[in-house]
């Protein structure tokens, strides 16, 4: 009983504790469940203030990209803004500029087809007075509008390729430039009147690397015409005559047939593949000649000669050449820079343009767009002032060209003055390039000077004398004198020191058929000399009593008529002082005509000097300067004449001695001149 008790007493504790115990887990577990369940709810609202977070990075981040693109695109807008403004003035003016050229382009395009199609076949000074007065007239009469200072070369060329052209050695003379338009613009194949060769050697270098073939109508030409066709390469006929072959006649007419899409032409038996970029091009050395209709149809007729003022450009380029190099190369390297300058401008803008117009999107978020308009302005204000700088710098190269022109007019005179004895004897005919040659030798030996004026006159009269003594040697005794007055008289005109009527009374007398009105008052005066004092008193004040004095005062002038050299002694009625020594010689010329070669020699003589009057004789010296081993010499002989032995004795002078002097007989060896 105690026992138990015992037992008893010690279990109601235990339990006691263990109820207690059961109690706290059971607080616990309720305590745990409430914490989970705040723990869930923390842990939810972690995930929504974490998406949250999210969203709020993401819009931050979305804030700041847009602040930087907005930032961008300010600066990009600043830099279009600055840039284009920049831009604005010239393309307004340039667009003020487009909207007039479009009223007018009517006209100019007319007055530009008119002249490739026309004007070909015509001189310098007859397409001038074409397009520039008659045509352009025309247009104002039917009320089309053209521009007002129109100029062939705006619309149909450019600076860059004339810059091109003059590369490969066509002169930049305003004719030489209408030309190399007339041969590269026009729908028929060209055919070039160029005596001068200046046509044809700029031809042989433009299409060098094109790969030209050249050939004539004696040459065995049809099978390189057939590869020229097939294969697109230019092609070019030269020293044609008068006629042309028929066989080429397809290829002028341009009979192309289309064969299964592909275009044909038929040459000859044979049926070859037309290629565009094939060129056809013909030049002949006539000066004159005489094609016809039909021809004309066929080809677009150029007339290359050279006119007087387009060879006193070309030759003003050489004297500054010569003379002042630096000046020279300056202007050519101010063309050649202006020419790129204007180009690169161009290119610039169409690149800008074509940019701007294929942009896609805002035009602020094109970094290409805007880097291509950063260089645009920076290139177009450096080149705006290089422009600006190389005008002014053309304008004092010109002035200082300008001292050269009396030089450069001077030898183009005296070409045409040698050039004309062609009218004489077609032996008298000289080259372009043969007389350069003696160009050049005169300007090396004229005396020096550094006073300009004094080098410019030396210039001039070493350039006279040089080329009258080339033009003796080739020219017969007789037509000497005849020469020496034609160079006086284009001097003197070139001078505007001639009057013409004048020119003309001294060539013809009195060409009127009509009889005076009274007869000759002296026995000894003849019907035709006073008519041609009839003529002459009309021209001057100061010989306008001379039919009255020669009336009045018969007795002097028979005394001036009779003697032996009248040309040599004091006119009657003071003429001598009255009027000048050219009206003097026509005066001779109509009272005493057999005194006319003498009067001529003094007149020579007094504009010149007496050295063109003098001819020069032969030294075989001087003779062999003026030769090369591309210009052989040739002596023509009149019967008994024979240079043999001064020709030895100047090879013995020269060392051609032995073997090196030969003697052959072309006729006996067949050996060919040319």
């Amino acid at each position: 009983m105690v026992k138990y008790y015992e037992v008893a007493k010690g279990v109601a504790p235990k339990r006691e504790l263990v109820n207690k115990l059961q109690q706290k887990k059971e607080e616990a577990e309720e305590n745990l469940k409430q914490i989970n369940k705040e723990l869930k709810e923390l842990a939810e609202n972690l995930e929504i203030v974490t998406a949250e977070r999210q969203v709020q990075s993401d819009k931050l981040k979305q804030l700041k990209e847009d602040a930087d693109t907005m930032t961008r695109r300010l600066n990009a807008a600043s830099q279009l803004i600055e840039g284009l403004a920049s831009e604005r003035k010239r393309w307004t003016e340039d667009l003020q500029k487009m909207g007039e050229v479009k009223k007018r382009l009517v006209g100019d395009c007319l007055l530009n087809a008119a002249f490739v199609s026309y004007a070909g076949p015509f001189n310098h000074e007859f397409r001038k007075e074409m397009v520039y007065v008659d045509w352009q007239e025309r247009l104002k009469t039917k009320g089309i509008d053209k521009t007002e200072e129109f100029k062939i070369e705006t619309l149909l060329t450019s600076d860059v390729e004339v810059a091109s052209w003059s590369g490969h050695g066509l002169p930049t003379d305003e004719l030489c430039v209408q030309n190399g338009i007339l041969v590269t613009r026009s729908a028929r194949w060209p055919l070039c009147v160029d005596p001068q060769m200046q046509i044809v050697t700029w031809l042989k270098k433009k299409e060098e690397k094109a790969g030209l073939t050249v050939k004539t109508f004696n040459d065995e030409y049809v099978k390189f015409l057939e590869l020229a066709i097939q294969y697109g390469k230019p092609f070019l006929f030269e020293n044609l005559d008068e006629e042309l072959d028929p066989m080429v006649d397809p290829v002028l007419e341009k009979k192309v047939v289309i064969v299964n899409g592909q275009k044909m032409i038929t040459l000859g038996d044979n049926q070859l593949e037309w290629n565009e970029s094939f060129m056809l091009y013909m030049t002949t050395k006539l000066s004159n000649p005489k094609y016809t209709p039909e021809v004309m149809g066929k080809a677009s007729i150029v007339n290359c000669v050279i006119t007087l003022d387009g060879l006193a450009a070309q030759l003003l380029n050489v004297v500054v050449g010569f003379e002042r190099p630096d000046l020279e190369e300056r202007r050519r390297g101010l063309v050649q820079q202006m020419s790129a300058d204007r180009q690169e401008i161009k290119n610039l803008e169409d690149i800008l343009l074509h940019d701007l117009a294929a942009s896609k999107g805002s035009i602020l978020d094109n970094d290409d767009l805007i880097h291509t308009l950063n260089t645009a302005k920076a290139t177009s204000i450096q080149i705006g002032v290089s422009l600006e700088t190389a005008a002014k710098t053309a304008e004092e190269i010109e002035k200082t060209r300008a001292l050269y022109v009396s030089v450069a007019k001077r030898g183009s005179i005296l070409y045409f003055a040698m050039s004309g004895m062609v009218a004489i004897s077609e032996m008298y005919e000289y080259s372009l390039s043969s007389y350069l040659g003696v160009f050049d030798t005169a300007l090396r030996d004229a005396k020096p000077d550094k006073i300009v004026d004094n080098r410019l006159k030396n210039l001039r009269e070493k350039m006279t004398q040089t080329m009258y003594d080339y033009t003796c040697m080739g020219v017969f005794e007789k037509h000497k004198l005849l020469f020496s007055f034609q160079m006086t008289s284009m001097i003197l005109d070139g001078d505007n020191d001639l009057d013409k009527r004048e020119f003309d009374f001294y060539m013809k007398g009195n060409p009127s058929l009509d009889r005076p009105k009274e007869p000759s008052p002296h026995s000894w005066l003849s019907e035709t000399g006073w008519k041609d004092l009839q003529l002459l008193k009309t021209f001057d004040d100061s010989i306008k009593d001379i039919c009255e004095d020669v009336k009045r005062y018969g007795d002097e002038w028979y005394a001036w008529y009779e003697s032996e050299t009248p040309e040599s002694i004091d006119m009657p009625c003071g003429y001598k002082e009255k009027v000048d020594l050219f009206k003097q010689v026509l005066i001779i010329r109509s009272i005493r005509p057999d005194r006319m070669i003498t009067a001529t020699k003094g007149f020579i003589a007094y504009k010149l000097s007496d050295y063109y009057v003098q001819p020069p004789s032969l030294v075989y010296d001087k003779i062999f300067e003026k030769s090369s081993e591309w210009m052989p010499i040739v002596f023509i002989l009149s019967p008994g004449a024979d240079p043999q032995s001064d020709v030895a004795k100047l090879g013995d002078q020269l060392g051609f001695t032995g073997p090196k002097f030969r003697r052959r007989s072309c006729e006996q060896k067949r050996i060919p001149l040319n």
